[in-house]
């Protein structure tokens, strides 16, 4: 048995420190400081992700009940509200989103091997992004609408695994398409894109990286068939056709032949139309692995559920990108842990496992596999029974 560690000094252990420490130098976050430290800010909102608190108020009643056990959880500085507030607001958030990235690189190569769910051998992305409100009178840097505030975070999800290669973090009033611009392309990717993203102009850019997309189209899409090919109806599928589209400034921005695919989903009797620019993939695979695409919303779903990234612990617009790079990087961090272990748990039961055990000196394994309570003793009466039955 560890009679030395706790759980949460070995889950970090996972984290590389000399990367951190090289994130740290890059944007001079130790400049001036004398006691709590970027990692003393780091493991406060990593405690705060994993055990769920609310507020820098909760974190620093919770954090000083450890009294002694702060040093062995790695926390070498005075933990106080006002000085973890004063880290969130002037330590530069880029910290820790290049930690996030350090250990997202780290995890892709670990689940490169897991199922897609679809007979693809190239990697496929999802991206696309999700809205999180926030109040206007906090947050005036975040104005939206007339009477509320937002950021969006745009992610692009590797789908083997759930790991999201790039996020970026910017206000709701920045149209997704506005993103796009910033993706670099991977030659022989599939890109699975939600509608918002449909401009030709940009996806030609992905053709022309050697790069594929699957895309569906709106209801105006106006076209000119250039030829089509049979499909077996009796799978949902409809038509699949070799298309050039025929309007001025769409044919200025993709000039080349697209395929377009018309399919009828069997459980709800939708019509869903798929443009791509690959032509070799079976005709049913096209919207099988559009399907896929679903992943994205369900991790959009997960982190907001299960991470704390809707009531933040500063105003600022560094502070909320920190507790959100930082609740990042918590996800990829179990998704290690995860592989590394070879644990067959999901990351919801991980995490759940973890809240309630952080303190404890139990081998990290011990702590994920010690799912059942050891069977008690039978009791043994020294007095023997006069009649049997």
């Amino acid at each position: 048995m560890n009679v030395g560690r706790t759980v949460f000094a070995q889950l970090v252990e996972f984290i590389p420190a000399h990367e951190f420490r090289r994130c740290v130098a890059r944007y001079r976050g130790q400049y001036r400081v004398r006691s709590f430290s970027c990692w003393d800010q780091f493991l406060s909102m990593a405690f705060a992700q994993l055990t769920f608190r609310e507020s820098l108020r909760d974190i620093e009643t919770c954090l000083r009940a450890l009294g002694g056990k702060l040093y062995h959880l790695g926390i070498r500085g005075h933990i106080s509200r006002s000085t973890l507030a004063d880290a969130n607001e002037t330590r530069d958030w880029r910290i820790f989103a290049d930690l996030a990235r350090v250990l997202i690189a780290e995890a892709r190569p670990l689940y490169a091997g897991d199922p897609l769910g679809v007979e693809l051998a190239e990697t496929a992305y999802a991206l696309d992004c999700t809205t999180i409100d926030l109040c206007l009178s906090l947050f005036p840097w975040a104005h939206y609408r007339r009477l509320n505030a937002a950021v969006k975070m745009h992610t692009l999800l590797d789908l083997r695994g759930s790991i999201p290669v790039g996020i970026d973090i910017k206000p709701a009033k920045i149209h997704e398409i506005r993103v796009f611009d910033q993706l670099l392309p991977e030659p022989g990717a599939f890109y699975l894109l939600d509608r918002g993203y449909l401009d030709f102009a940009r996806l030609y850019t992905l053709t022309q990286c050697l790069a594929f997309f699957i895309i569906r189209a709106r209801k105006d899409f106006r076209f000119r068939c250039v030829a089509s090919q049979t499909v077996d109806k009796s799978t949902g599928l409809r038509c699949d056709q070799t298309v050039r589209l025929v309007c001025f400034y769409p044919l200025q921005g993709y000039p080349e032949n697209m395929r377009r695919i018309r399919y009828c989903d069997p459980e709800t009797g939708r019509q869903l139309i798929f443009l791509t620019n690959n032509f070799s993939l079976p005709t049913l695979l096209i919207p099988q692995l559009y399907k896929c695409r679903w992943q994205v919303e369900l991790f959009f779903k997960w982190i907001k559920q299960h991470l704390r990234i809707k009531a933040f612990y500063g105003l600022s617009e560094n502070a909320v990108k920190a507790q959100i790079w930082t609740a990042i990087t918590v996800y990829v961090l179990v998704a290690i842990v995860r592989k590394r272990l070879g644990l067959d748990l999901e990351l919801h039961a991980m995490l759940q496992i973890l809240s309630v055990s952080l303190f404890e000196k139990t081998p990290l394994i011990q702590v994920f596999t010690q799912t059942a309570l050891k069977p008690e003793a039978p009791e043994v009466a020294n007095q023997l029974q006069m009649f049997t039955i």
